[in-house]
């Protein structure tokens, strides 16, 4: 991968003594990080709102730790266009979330498709409500235990390296890469399976049609001559065989926010960094399948306000496929050089559609229509901060959700939450077959309807970590995981994590794999 230089964040106010607030807080005083909670929540995703405002509920201390500097996740960070499967499955917290997205919107339905602000918007009022206060920009860097107990962890800040100890009786993992259980000693798998492993038929290596390459689309520099060499984009390995395990991740974008509001928008330029090259394999692509529309390369789904959520689509799009293997073991420093190549590769290819002159002119015109919000992401020149990672580490827990939990031939006896939505992988790679171009990986298979998800599978074995909850780095092969990671699902099960994580420290053990699940549930059922 290209070195790229990291793009330094401007640092929120930090005083020397190790206070920090949360950016979108504006007027609060700057709060104090606690050394000794009862219940510590790290990643202020979808699901560790949910839980922080759980833990408080149930009348206990709680620290809520956010490594960027925006809380919400992707539900906040441009994913407008919600992954449900079914509306059976959003209960609890989430529905009311989505209530109150509906109410701004002056509906009496919940809404699911919305802006980024009005997320935000909503994330903020029930923190506020809750009277919980977001830390901003610690990223977890040790994890100390006695025996399998989690007694501290040591938090660094992004900007100032100033460390700082938290310890809590229970600690829950909602990042979307799991860092506080990997530092945990907890197990974990990254990449997908073979198939053989959990008798799958849709994990390891797979080649369908979906999101996929026409036959004779050339992946040379100088087309038919191998020894040019590949494409920007192209992986020179092997693609493997069928169904079997490797450590290919499937790919990252970002949920992109445009408008094409005059009064709102602002113009897409030419980006730093823009490289042309990056692009040619779409025009490779459309020398063998013409442009028809914008839809072609883009998921273009319409939000309110004259807005987008756009996503992924067909061959060569917003997916910057195969850029992302290192992501979920790298370091914070590596990681943010990941995320800005992809803020690179996605700001250059909305460029380049509207600029470059082999793009057909119709197609230019439909894409200058559109800008970047004046009113979304004004921290971060209207560009959404937030990478869309669909997939990192995986815990090894003590039951592990699979395929055969999705098509409901297994069921999981101990739910704590649900899940309804297609098994989906994205591609993984892109590979030369037969001296074409094709992507690998991409699945997307349809299930019965709604499953259980395990108790269990938010649980760590009891000989690793007694008192961690995980429930978005949760238990679950490569492909039921593809399932399950939708952000509805996360705030579930975020919030049946605080509520078992409170039990836990109710029967004075805090040992998480003791809490009975139909406890939790019937809890869950009485919170308002």
């Amino acid at each position: 991968m290209k070195k790229f230089i990291i793009s330094m964040l401007l640092p929120i106010c930090l005083c020397a003594s190790g206070m920090a607030q949360e950016v979108y807080f504006k007027g609060s005083s700057y709060p104090t990080i606690q050394n000794e909670v009862d219940v510590c929540v790290y990643g202020a995703t979808s699901a560790g709102i949910m839980a922080a405002i759980t833990a408080k509920k149930e009348g206990k201390n709680v620290l809520l730790i956010e490594s960027s500097r925006r809380i919400g996740g992707l539900t906040a960070g441009g994913l407008g266009f919600t992954d449900i499967g079914k509306v059976e499955i959003i209960r609890g917290l989430a529905m009311d979330f989505y209530q109150r997205v509906g109410k701004y919107y002056d509906s009496s339905e919940p809404a699911f498709k919305f802006e980024p602000k009005v997320a935000l918007a909503v994330y903020r009022d029930l923190l506020r409500e809750s009277n919980v206060s977001p830390i901003m920009e610690w990223h977890v860097v040790k994890a100390k235990k006695k025996g399998t107990t989690i007694e501290q962890i040591t938090l660094e800040h992004a900007i100032t390296h100033a460390k700082h100890n938290v310890k809590a009786k229970v600690f829950i993992d909602c990042s979307y890469e799991g860092d506080l259980m990997a530092l945990s000693g907890v197990t974990y798998t990254v990449g997908r399976e073979g198939n053989e492993k959990y008798s799958e038929d849709y994990n390891g290596m797979q080649m369908l049609d979906k999101h996929q390459f026409p036959d004779g689309v050339d992946p040379y520099r100088e087309k038919g001559n191998p020894k040019s060499g590949l494409l920007y984009g192209i992986s020179d390995a092997s693609i493997g065989s069928y169904g079997q395990p490797d450590k290919r991740v499937q790919a990252y974008n970002f949920r992109l926010t445009l408008t094409d509001d005059p009064q709102n928008r602002i113009p897409i330029t030419k980006p730093a960094n823009y490289d042309p090259e990056k692009y040619e394999l779409l025009i490779r692509w459309k020398e063998v399948e013409p442009w028809k529309e914008l839809w072609d390369c883009f998921a273009w789904d319409r939000m309110p306000n004259h807005k987008t959520d756009i996503n992924n689509n067909h061959g060569f799009s917003t997916d910057m496929i195969g850029a992302n293997w290192n992501y979920p073991e790298a370091s914070y420093k590596e990681r943010e050089i990941i995320r800005k190549a992809h803020e690179d590769y996605t700001k250059g290819l909305l460029y380049f559609v509207g600029h470059d002159p082999r793009i057909p002119e119709k197609i230019r015109n439909e894409i200058n229509q559109w800008g970047y919000p004046k009113d979304e992401y004004e921290d971060n020149d209207h560009f959404t901060p937030q990478l869309y990672i669909r997939e990192a580490r995986r815990m090894v827990g003590r039951y592990v959700m699979t395929q055969a939990n999705c098509q409901r031939k297994r069921t999981a006896e101990d739910p704590v939450g649900w899940a309804a939505y297609t098994m989906d992988s994205h591609n993984c790679g892109r590979f030369v077959v037969n001296g074409m171009v094709k992507n690998e990986g991409d699945v997307q298979i349809r299930i019965p309807g709604m499953y259980n998800v395990s108790y269990r599978s938010i649980t760590p074995q009891e000989n690793e970590a007694k008192n961690l909850l995980v429930p978005v780095c949760l238990s679950a092969s490569h492909i039921a995981y593809g399932s399950i990671r939708m952000e509805p699902v996360f705030m579930v099960l975020g919030e049946s994590a605080a509520i078992a994580a409170c039990l836990a420290i109710d029967s004075c053990e805090s040992t998480v794999q003791h809490v009975k699940s139909e406890k939790v549930l019937e809890r869950f059922y009485q919170i308002k």
